[in-house]
């Protein structure tokens, strides 16, 4: 006769691999997103643009199925300890990854407006900036999988970096309106996609921290490292 238990633990692990696999998933796709915003922008493609547009509904059904799956744990299945933490910060870093594709995307709809002006140098920051924000959601993510807590810590304390480099970006794009009153509709554009990847950070060291929060059951503080913004003030 089969062992019931055993096959309620079998039953309750894969529940929670496949809440796992949906948030790896989810983080891949948004990734993507990023980049192809980033391709489409500099490579001056409207159906890459487009694409990448569009794949923010994947994402969002994502998003909705982890939802789904961690209600039904919560009340099927009442965890505790670290499968509650587990299941708790997969929810957590899902809201994180949906907000980082919806700042993706809005950089790919701001690519379609700019990509009707004339080329600027000023896209070259652009590409810096997103090289840093794509190397610190794919290390967070492999935090995530690898259950690395001081990959996460990692991942966190590279939000200043990120931080330097849009306040540097913000500066380069303020030159460029000064020199040229016709480069300001596209700079001014290029600005919000920057502030939108410096966004991205800021998620991605939120899923750090609840990475971290998942694998030792403790905070870490809420004073990251920040410098100056762009206009010179301390950045919160």
């Amino acid at each position: 006769m089969p062992n019931s238990d055993a096959h309620i633990v079998r039953s309750y692990s894969g529940e929670l691999q496949n809440i796992s696999a949906l948030v790896a998933k989810m983080g891949g796709l948004a990734e993507t997103i990023l980049t192809d915003a980033i391709t489409a922008l500099v490579k001056r493609d409207a159906d890459l643009s487009t694409q990448a547009i569009q794949a923010d509904k994947r994402v969002d059904s994502l998003d909705a199925e982890i939802e789904h799956q961690v209600v039904r744990m919560l009340a099927l299945r009442q965890p505790m300890a670290v499968d509650l933490r587990s299941i708790i910060s997969a929810l957590k870093i899902a809201q994180s990854l949906e907000r980082i594709a919806d700042h993706a995307k809005n950089g790919a709809k701001r690519a379609l407006v700019i990509n009707q002006s004339p080329p600027m140098d000023a896209t070259r920051g652009i590409v810096r900036l997103s090289d840093v924000a794509r190397e610190m959601l794919r290390s967070v993510l492999d935090a995530y999988v690898n259950s690395d807590a001081e990959g996460a810590v990692k991942v966190r304390d590279r939000d200043e970096d990120l931080d330097v480099l849009y306040d540097g970006y913000f500066r380069e794009c303020l030159t460029y309106m000064m020199e040229d009153n016709r480069n300001i509709t596209a700079a001014t554009h290029l600005l919000f996609i920057a502030k939108n990847i410096e966004r991205i950070g800021d998620h991605c060291t939120n899923i750090a921290e609840n990475v971290y929060y998942m694998q030792t059951g403790e905070r870490l503080s809420t004073a990251r490292p920040k410098g100056e913004d762009a206009m010179g003030l301390k950045a919160e």
